[in-house]
């Protein structure tokens, strides 16, 4: 059986990903419904409203969840003693080393990935005792490792290091994109991009308009030369600050002036290079089906070549 499904009783091997103050009970729990692993975000540091969350999912959906802890963001001690506590049995762990949790996590069962950019990282949470990785390529969208590696090159170079399940992330959309990753040692995909735009998406339609406008060099990696570095959709703003190097402190102060307003140049909507690939909003149910559809579909055809026919 796959090791994904295995560890989260998720009916396809498709995460949602924990995108701040987006990734919360209305499109977490489409995605559940749908048969993917919808996940709660925390790094929006409102633990109270996050906690909130958590406790809604299980209201709108009986089908399991989980719950990103990203290290370097959360404020005290209280959302992690809240997870542990929670009954939920899936965590994505991100934005720092995972050692630091896995002894509390793990005493409640809990299985536990770590998101990694590099082979280096990869080796790092696995000696930490993570159950499976987050494999983050660099056309994913949002935080990003200034050493960008493209997904298909760090799947392959993490699977030659490590048996442990891996979930690709960055560049995925649909079914092409999962036949690709799994045939490089995935067993599970993470879309961001592609559920931000999804119907079930809290954010505002202008949002959602730029990721299905963008082009193949729609987005820009900014601030690679300090903390955070971010991929963003190109606008006016993003482009000045491409241009100048350095992010300003602020950047993220007006954020929620972009998701839930829609004043695209309030701040830095994130977004992945496959913002290029999407063509229109998607119910999460459609996304999930059709990826699923379109993934069988090609590993049927890619069966057959591989008895002798191309």
């Amino acid at each position: 059986m796959n090791r994904f499904l295995e560890h989260t009783g998720a009916k396809y091997p498709i995460i949602q990903a924990p995108m701040g103050w987006i990734a919360r009970s209305q499109l977490a729990s489409a995605v559940c419904n749908a048969g993917g692993l919808g996940i709660i975000e925390t790094s929006s540091r409102e633990t109270e409203n996050c906690i909130a969350e958590i406790k809604k999912m299980k209201e709108l959906t009986d089908q399991p969840f989980g719950i990103n802890l990203p290290l370097l963001f959360l404020k005290d001690q209280n959302m992690i003693n809240f997870v542990a506590e929670s009954g939920v049995k899936f965590v994505t762990t991100s934005a720092g080393n995972p050692e630091k949790l896995i002894e509390i996590l793990k005493a409640k069962d809990i299985i536990v990935y770590h998101a990694v950019p590099t082979v280096k990282a990869a080796l790092k949470a696995v000696e930490a005792g993570v159950d499976g990785l987050v494999v983050e390529g660099g056309e994913g969208g949002g935080f990003k490792n200034p050493e960008e590696v493209s997904l298909q090159v760090l799947l392959q170079a993490i699977r030659d290091k490590v048996d442990v399940p891996m979930v690709a992330a960055g560049g995925t959309v649909d079914g092409r994109g999962m036949a690709a990753v799994f045939s490089l040692g995935a067993e599970a995909i993470q879309m961001g991009t592609r559920f931000v735009s999804a119907k079930e998406s809290p954010v505002h339609l202008n949002y959602k308009n730029a990721i299905i406008e963008a082009e193949d060099t729609g987005t820009l990696v900014l601030n690679k030369k300090a903390t955070p570095c971010i991929r963003a959709l190109k606008t006016e703003r993003t482009k000045e600050i491409y241009e100048e190097g350095r992010m300003p402190a602020d950047m993220f102060a007006r954020i929620k002036e972009l998701y839930f307003d829609g004043n695209m140049e309030a701040s830095a909507g994130l977004s992945g290079q496959s913002a290029a690939l999407i063509k229109g909003q998607k119910s999460a149910e459609d996304i999930i089906n059709e990826t699923i559809s379109g993934f069988r579909e090609i590993c049927s055809r890619m069966g057959k070549m591989s008895e002798g026919g191309f």
